[in-house]
């Protein structure tokens, strides 16, 4: 037992260091207990004797560096004085700042070696530090002593804000240890001599005052295993909970009207729709709830696989309800699963099946006579297929028996909304969640852990391929005029066209980038490291005027596409707006539609053959893959030109260029999530408030997110309430608590 007068991970910090720096910490960087800091890790480590790559500083950042003194000025301007001292680790040199504070050149002498910390300026090309704050490292014999006193061998380099640099938190944290008893260890004696690794207490004392790099490197390994091995077991128990649930089972029946609809269906399903149908059918068999995420690249079918899965369980006397992200999705989700049952989905009314069903649409912009109807249908059972946006969550929305929730393009609603309409049904009703946006690997395993997981690769028969190129406006501006020849030709052969753009009018942010929230924010933070929207490559994008919408239609219809029949859709318009355009898009009577990214998921027109997406390096590796998926649907070929202003050699050429060069989904999500950040790709349902992790990369820790994988499910198979592991079950239950099961909970 640790002495009492000791602190523990609950301390606060307060307690150790003091009001003052307390309240820098907590206002500076959210750290108000022991464990807060001592979970504050380093981000690299300096080694004795090795300076800083000044080369890599980037503009706006704090950073802390150590370096040389190599050269000191002191000069006069404009009534008063000027210190500026020259930096260099032997490649390259940055300056210091001071003014009016002359008395400086005293100790800050050429030859002398020293951390320097601040944010990162730029002046006359060069690299700068204005008024940094700084320690020396004494001169003479002291200096390896000195480096002991300051953090051992090693020097650790921490995420700093001004008022409190780098090596003032380590003082911080060598003051928290030094007062530290021993820190109970929660993970098995078992698992951790089989890792072999060292103890809690020890991992943490050796991550921060390390006496060597192997110390760091395996103390920092222990951390990680950790915070992946509690998600894994939350995950565990979160897959044992779904299976005590009681369901309504909905086995597939024969000789009724999933056989109609079959029957009716123009095509042959692949061999992956089928593989997928035969793991969903038995999910609905079950007498526990299918929780399963179905992903499939652009145009593989899921819509087809997951209308099969609402007429198998509308056969059994329930209802299946499709949640759409936007107005426009849900429009052409009713459209096309109305084509594809045709007179299935007009039981009850003159011309339509007795063995069918009837649909319900059900959307936020609705006029109120359509909206009283479609509730009434809904809470009749008269509908058995509803489809519709958050207008579902809503109090008003009663079900007879809802026995499916399908919801389309997950990543763009929040755990709590998908609760609100689940909680709707009398009994927990079955769920699949569907995505466009290939999930690789190790995020399967971490972020939608807790669900089973279809995967449709292959694409329906019939599909064109589609060929991407890009249009480097700076370089090749009259490529621009053969895009718009280009549609005029296609649409001389009876085919259609999108055209892109990022925003509506030139007073309107972005519609395909709006601003991450918190929960984005923190898990870019957390997953990727100090990657964040704000120090994207999509913020430091020069600040060109984005093509617009409403300005581009008019422009192309009395220009370039002149004489062809040229509409506009984007988020603004009404409900009837956007669906008449939509309708009239789809049979032909519009050439070329004009949008923002509301046609990006489920837009489905055969005959359009052609996209220009305009300021391409606007939107994400994901997002273009999605877009041009709206074309190459039908026999014809499909063409997408990338349209940007991007420098040649810059990383959002790169991007573009990548979409460019391979139309598989996964390998483009792979590359989206390494260039922008994982709480981009991944969205703010999967965030939590408080995430507990700090260490582990999702696509970095591949092999150790797999081991944790294997050792949960031991430790829960073997112990599913953790009744031998009290220390572990206690910080498995508060992080729970702490976050609401918000970050793991895709329920």
């Amino acid at each position: 037992m640790a002495d009492s007068t000791h602190s523990t991970l609950s301390t606060p910090l307060k307690a150790v260091l003091g009001d003052r720096t307390a309240k820098v910490l907590e206002k500076g960087l959210g750290l108000t207990t022991a464990e807060d800091l001592l979970r504050h890790y380093p981000r690299r480590y300096v080694e004795r004797g090795e300076l800083s790559n000044i080369d890599e500083l980037i503009e706006g950042e704090e950073a802390t560096i150590l370096a040389e003194i190599s050269k000191v000025s002191l000069r006069r301007a404009s009534g008063r004085t000027i210190l500026e001292v020259i930096l260099s680790d032997g490649s390259a040199t940055m300056a210091l700042t001071f003014f009016n504070q002359p008395w400086r050149e005293k100790e800050l002498r050429a030859g002398r070696t020293g951390l320097f910390a601040g944010k990162v300026g730029l002046f006359n090309n060069r690299r700068q530090l204005s008024h940094p704050d700084y320690e020396l490292i004494p001169d003479g014999d002291d200096v390896d002593s000195a480096i002991e006193n300051f953090a051992g061998r090693f020097i650790p380099v921490y995420p700093a804000i001004a008022k409190l640099p780098s090596w003032k938190i380590a003082k911080c944290l060598e003051i928290l240890i030094d007062s530290l008893g021993e820190i109970p260890d929660y993970l098995p004696e078992s698992v951790r001599i089989e890792k072999d690794y060292p103890t809690l207490d020890q991992a943490y004392r050796m991550i921060h005052l390390p006496k060597s790099r192997e110390d760091a490197e395996i103390a920092r390994e222990r951390l990680t295993f950790d915070e992946a091995l509690l998600l894994q077991i939350i995950l565990a128990k979160r897959r044992l909970a779904l299976r005590e649930l009681a369901a309504t089972s909905r086995p597939t029946q024969r000789g009724g009207l999933l056989d109609l609809f079959e029957a009716k269906l123009p095509w042959k399903y692949t061999d992956g729709q089928r593989e997928v149908m035969a793991e969903i059918d038995q999910d609905l068999a079950r007498s526990y709830p299918m929780h399963r995420l179905l992903q499939g690249e652009v145009g593989s079918g899921k819509t087809v696989v997951a209308l099969r899965a609402a007429l198998t369980v509308v056969e059994s006397g329930g209802q299946a309800a499709f949640l759409a992200p936007t107005e426009v999705l849900a429009q052409q989700h009713y459209l096309t699963i109305r084509k594809l049952l045709g007179d299935l989905s007009e039981s009850g009314v003159l011309g339509g099946s007795s063995e069918g069903t009837n649909l319900a649409l059900l959307t936020g912009s609705m006029n109120t006579s359509a909206k009283r109807d479609a509730l009434s249908r809904i809470a009749s059972g008269d509908a058995g297929i509803i489809i519709g946006t958050h207008a579902l969550l809503s109090e008003s929305v009663e079900f007879a028996d809802l026995g499916l929730v399908i919801v389309d393009e997950q990543h763009r609603f929040g755990v709590e909304q998908r609760d609100a309409l689940r909680n709707k049904a009398s009994k927990p009703p079955h769920l699949l969640v569907m995505t466009a946006t290939p999930i690789p690997r190790t995020v399967a395993m971490t972020i939608f852990g807790d669900l089973d997981i279809s995967t449709l690769r292959t694409l329906p028969s019939g599909r064109s391929p589609i060929q991407t190129f890009v249009i480097p406006t700076l370089e090749k501006p009259h490529y621009l005029e053969r895009a718009w020849s280009r549609i005029t030709e296609e649409v001389a052969k009876g085919h259609q066209a999108y055209v892109v753009a990022p925003r509506i009018s030139e007073s309107q942010a972005e519609e395909g980038l709006e601003s991450l929230s918190d929960f984005d924010k923190q898990l870019a933070k957390e997953l990727a490291g100090d990657l964040t929207q704000e120090g994207s490559e999509l913020a430091a994008a020069p600040k060109l005027p984005m093509v617009a919408v409403e300005e581009l239609a008019p422009r192309l219809a009395l220009g370039p596409l002149k004489g062809l029949k040229v509409a506009v859709l984007h988020g603004r318009q009404s409900s009837d707006e956007k669906e008449a355009t939509m309708l009239a898009f789809n049979n032909g009577e519009i050439d070329v539609l004009v949008s923002t990214t509301v046609i990006e998921v489920g837009v489905d027109v055969p005959n359009a053959s052609t996209m220009v997406i305009m300021d391409a390096d606007r939107f994400g590796v994901s997002q273009l893959h999605q877009l041009r998926g709206r074309v190459g649907r039908g026999g014809v070929p499909g063409l997408c030109l990338l349209v940007t202003n991007a420098a040649p050699e810059s990383s959002a050429m790169e991007r573009l260029t990548a979409v460019a060069g391979t139309l598989d989904g996964f390998e483009l999500a792979r590359i989206d999530l390494e260039q922008r950040s994982e709480g981009d790709v991944l969205g703010s349902a999967q965030s939590g408030t408080r995430s507990h992790l700090r260490l582990l990369k999702v696509l970095r820790d591949e092999e150790l997110i797999e081991s944790a994988r294997a050792s949960a499910n031991a430790i829960i198979g073997d112990d599913p309430e953790l009744e031998s592991t009290p220390q572990l079950a206690a910080e498995v239950a508060r992080l729970m608590v702490e976050e609401s099961a918000a970050f793991v909970d895709k329920g």
